[in-house]
Order: C-alpha cells, then structure tokens, then sequence
C-alpha cells in the first residue's frame, strides 16, 4: 500500500521557479502534483509507510519515522536524519526528501525525516533551530515500539540546502555555549552530510545568496549582530567534534560551490574531519535523484562514517 502525499514536486524546473532562481541542466517545467510514492529496490517494492511522531506541541513540530525491513543486532540500527531544504522559506515540506528513503532502508538504516518552522510560517531565528534540535533530540524519546530499532551512537544528519545548514549546525551543537538555541544536546550526530549546503551564512548574506533568504532566517545582517552568526553559521562554528562531509554539484547555480568549499577549508584547517566532494555534472537539484551519483556520494559517505 502506498502513502499519498501532500504534494510532490516532479520536476526540477517547478522548485527553481519557485525559489526564484535558475537551475542548471534543468529540463521543460512540469507543475506540481498530488502522487504516491513507492520505489523499486532490486526486485522488491519498497511500500512508504512511515510512523508520524511529534516532537512538539504546533503544527510543524512533527516528523516521518521509516524501519528498514529488519534491523541488525541489540543495539539497534543506525539513524539517518533528513533535513529537507528550500530556503528556510515556507512552501517547501519534507516530502522533498521522500525520493532518497529506500536506498537508505535498502543499507539497514532507520530513517528520521523532519519537518520545522519555515520562515514565512512562524520559522526564522531560534524557532527554526529550536524545531531541529528538538526534532533530532527526540531520537532518545522515542516510543517504546520505535526506540529498540535505534542505536543512538551511530546518528548521521543529511541536510539539502538550506536543509545542509542545519544538518551541519546540529551536528555543533555540542560546542554552543548554554542558553543558545540548541544547546546542550541529548543526541550528538556522529557525522553531517550537507548536500550542496548554505554553510557560510554570512558569505551568504553579503553575496545575497537566495536573496534575501539568510538576513530574513537570521532577522539582522552580520554586520548588525555578528554574535547570532557565530552560533547558527556552520564556517563561524568550527571546530566542533562531528565529520562533516560537504557533496556539492560544481554546476549549481543556486548554491555556489564556494560555499563548501569555504567550510570545507576552514573546517579542515582547524583539525576537523572535513571533507569536499564535488560532483561533475550535477546541479542543485542533482541532489535529490536517488540515481545520480551526487545522491551515491552521500550513501558512500554514510557507508563509510555509520
């Protein structure tokens, strides 16, 4: 049985209008529609039945709980935790994430995709880090007919955009002084994979990347109040204690490679686990095709580091 969705997006082409932007390699635009999702594996049918769990008290405050087909040993299996993108911005929801499930359940992993409060919905700064934090921290309450199948030391976070921002912030949160949103974490992610991520949030907010989209996350420009940058710009965080592994399409035209790169390079320079994979012939949104070797990358990196 499949599980019908909200509304998916079909075609790359309808996101980057939506976002307002171009994207490269981009085929004819096709609207968006309401479909259900299942996938093939090898031979078998993966069926998209997930376990909804709220993790706070508003309408956004919720996430989709995937349980591969069995799960190895005592401990449980690892997690990997979705982290959709869009901007920040309202509009966007985690069924972008969808398409990239199965492979995951295919490896064995238990699969944690999110929703949070966008901008433009009651998001921007703290709610939206609030959300993510306690989204991932609710791994370590989970119900009792969920919690076995998780093995909490082993915890990824794979973020898309500006969903890779936020994959790669919860993954330092270890490292936020008490009282700022997020810290004091009861789940620690092992590693970040950011998928063409936004990781320098004041080189995105003086390039105007996306816009306006990083002052209208944060509320002030980085010259206005540097303070807020350096707890929410995954480059201003370093060093922290996760890998952070930054796959980047070299013809995105939404995100620009240098934005890993930058990270990448501080990141390292510090004595971080950091590392750049750049993907020849993949744009933006070459991300969220589970067959294209920008999504393999993410697999290979999560093979190796889970």
């Amino acid at each position: 049985m499949t599980r019908p969705l909200r509304r998916r997006l079909v075609a790359t082409a309808a996101v980057c209008v939506a976002l307002g932007a171009g994207c490269a390699g981009s085929g004819d635009g096709q609207s968006q529609v309401d479909e259900p999702i299942d996938q093939e594996i090898g031979e078998e049918r993966v069926e998209m039945n997930p376990v909804r769990i709220e993790y706070g008290d508003h309408a956004d405050a919720f996430g989709e709980m995937w349980l591969p087909a069995s799960t190895p040993g005592s401990a449980g299996a690892p997690v990997v935790v979705l982290v959709h993108g869009g901007f920040w911005r309202d509009g966007f929801f985690l069924d972008l994430m969808d398409p990239l499930i199965p492979s995951l359940l295919e490896r064995g992993f238990v699969v944690w995709n999110i929703e949070y409060r966008r901008v433009g919905a009651g998001g921007g700064y703290p709610a939206t880090f609030d959300d993510v934090a306690a989204a991932i921290d609710q791994l370590a309450s989970l119900p009792e007919s969920v919690s076995p199948s998780v093995d909490l030391d082993r915890v990824a976070v794979v973020g898309h955009s500006a969903g890779g921002q936020l994959a790669a912030w919860a993954a330092g949160r270890s490292s936020l002084p008490s009282g700022e949103a997020g810290a004091d974490p009861a789940v620690s992610p092992v590693v970040a994979v950011s998928q063409a991520g936004v990781l320098d949030l004041v080189g995105c907010a003086q390039e105007g990347i996306g816009g306006t989209a990083c002052v209208d996350l944060l509320g002030v420009g980085p010259s206005d109040e540097p303070g807020r940058y350096a707890v929410t710009s995954p480059r201003e965080m370093v060093p922290f204690d996760a890998t952070v592994v930054a796959v980047h399409g070299e013809l995105d035209r939404i995100v620009p490679p240098s934005q890993s790169i930058s990270f990448v390079d501080r990141a390292a320079g510090s004595g971080m686990d950091a590392t750049y994979v750049p993907i020849a012939d993949a744009d933006h949104f070459s991300n969220l095709d589970p067959r294209h070797p920008a999504w393999i990358a993410v697999l290979a990196a999560l093979d190796e580091h889970l």
